[in-house]
């Protein structure tokens, strides 16, 4: 069965480590923080952004989409079959 799963996050660029977690307020609602080591340059911190969630989700970074906000902070990323209890995962990040 193949179906995604699409949440939002917002990128802090330039960070001292990656990490992910915290949840922010922004145009897209309710995101799930990602903080990258990787500037915000030549799509580096986007490529950096799916690696962390890949890491932090236990899914494969190339299963995970910016479909939204490419250039922007505010992000919108899609999962494609995503594992059993991945939005409960992201809920707990975001707290």
């Amino acid at each position: 069965m193949n179906h995604t799963f699409r949440f939002a996050v917002r990128v802090k660029p330039g960070a001292k480590r990656d990490a992910v977690g915290g949840r922010w307020d922004g145009a897209l609602g309710p995101a799930l923080v990602v903080s990258v080591q990787a500037p915000a340059v030549g799509g580096r911190a986007n490529e950096a952004v799916r690696r962390a969630l890949a890491k932090a989700l236990s899914v494969r970074a190339r299963d995970l989409v910016v479909v939204q906000g490419e250039r922007g902070r505010d992000k919108l990323i899609e999962l494609a079959d995503p594992p059993p209890g991945a939005a409960v995962k992201i809920e707990s990040l975001s707290l």
